[in-house]
């Protein structure tokens, strides 16, 4: 199993994007002969001409732009406040929030809103569109359980269904919560009530609805959450995080798939990304393709001409059995790095493709800058290259290096033994000849 660090976009996941209630949907309009039919079905006090004309021009100053001539004419509508009827007094207060949400005092809008539904005998529909904005306006002011509250009581005065968009805002405040259990059966009801009605969920729900699965620990969720979304809005950072997902819960066959499909589509970008392809390459069995990538994205500048890409691309071109493509990546590494392990791999692979001068000096430039984790291993490559090089004594003293290492003790030992029969054999077949 294999995680991309696209995983870690999640850790940092807030609540799909808000966005506030609308000027519109916030102050309804104020007509009135709906006023007056409302007020013959439902009891309600009349909304005098005098009094909305008064209203009406404070809003037309505020929308003009006078927000301090708005907020004056409606100063001088609320000194005659006693005079005025409880609907006309929650109309007043209505285009205060109006004038003060437009102004982003959001407190001083959540005040004035307050004061509406505070009002006795206005219109349900006046009260339940205030509550919601007032909900609206609670997130929007980061107090999360004020949203619920105002939530609750819009469902004590509602007689209808719930629409989508409020079962959208009770998932984002228990979600800014941690009330993650809430937050999912909201956000899952708003999109079921959405996809019965044959509508796309929004994207941002979509957002909200991963985010708490992995928030849960429920990876297989989160995969057929971002399936959904490459499927209704494929962009590329779902592709990428499908990928890493896929490794989240052992799917690697499909891992890699998606990543390759989406780097083929050019959605494979940052280094970071890039980085991540070349391991789910290799994670694969796929050596020679990640050197590739990495490769590539070094020779366009993503990626870094660093030590630590440097040997990821040597080791990829060795496992790709491509040793002789290796040697140059193996080099800059260690020109790159102050310890020797780099010279160390360096000095192994001249000895696979038999350039013993070679391996014996990256082995003693190894030995020099030191910093090895197994410093034998340096000293069994020289002790094996001055070997083939003819130089048996260096090879001995080499080899008796390494025997002081538990770890290669008997191998040393034994290419000891070795070496002195071949200098034994080389030294008698030299008199022969003379």
């Amino acid at each position: 199993m294999t995680k991309l660090n696209s995983l870690l976009l999640f850790a940092g996941l807030t609540s799909a994007t808000l966005v506030l209630p609308s000027m519109a949907s916030m102050i309804p309009s104020v007509a009135l002969a709906s006023a007056h039919a409302e007020q013959k079905t439902k009891r309600v006090p009349a909304l005098r001409d005098k009094v909305y004309s008064q209203l009406a021009r404070a809003q037309k100053l505020a929308d003009d732009g006078d927000v301090k001539g708005g907020l004056a004419a409606l100063d001088s509508v609320k000194e005659r406040a006693s005079s005025m009827n409880s609907y006309e007094k929650a109309m007043m207060y209505n285009f205060y929030g109006f004038i003060y949400y437009n102004e982003n005092r959001l407190s001083e809008a959540i005040d004035a809103f307050e004061n509406v539904v505070a009002q006795t005998d206005i219109p349900e529909s006046l009260t339940l569109s205030t509550l919601f904005s007032l909900a609206q306006l609670s997130m929007a002011n980061d107090d999360y359980q004020g949203v619920i509250d105002y939530l609750t009581r819009w469902d004590k005065v509602n007689t209808k269904a719930q629409p989508d968009s409020y079962y959208v805002l009770k998932s984002q405040a228990y979600y800014q919560m941690s009330q993650y259990q809430d937050a999912l059966a909201a956000i899952n009801t708003a999109i079921a009530l959405a996809e019965k009605d044959g509508k796309t969920p929004k994207e941002n729900w979509l957002v909200l609805q991963r985010a708490l699965y992995y928030s849960l620990q429920q990876p297989e969720q989160v995969v057929a959450v971002i399936e959904k979304m490459i499927a209704l809005y494929n962009k590329p950072e779902y592709w990428l995080q499908l990928s890493g997902m896929y490794g989240e819960v052992g799917r690697e066959k499909e891992q890699l798939a998606t990543i390759e499909a989406a780097y083929q589509q050019g959605f494979v970008t940052s280094k970071s990304d890039l980085r991540n392809l070349a391991q789910v390459y290799m994670f694969n069995g796929l050596p020679y393709k990640a050197a590739k990538v990495m490769k590539t994205a070094q020779a366009k500048g993503v990626v870094a001409d660093n030590v630590k890409n440097n040997a990821f691309i040597a080791e990829a071109f060795v496992q790709a059995k491509e040793e002789r493509k290796s040697l140059a990546y193996f080099e800059k590494a260690a020109k790159q790095s102050q310890e020797g392990i780099y010279d160390q791999r360096l000095a192994e692979v001249h000895l696979n493709l038999e350039q013993y001068a070679e391996a014996a000096d990256a082995a003693r430039a190894a030995l020099e800058k030191g910093g090895l984790q197994h410093e034998s291993n340096a000293y069994v490559a020289l002790g094996m290259a001055q070997f083939n090089l003819q130089n048996f004594d260096a090879s001995i003293l080499a080899f008796e290096q390494a025997e002081k290492h538990k770890r290669s003790e008997r191998l040393a030992q034994q290419w000891i033994k070795y070496v002195k029969n071949e200098k034994l054999h080389a030294e008698t077949l030299k008199q022969a000849l003379l």
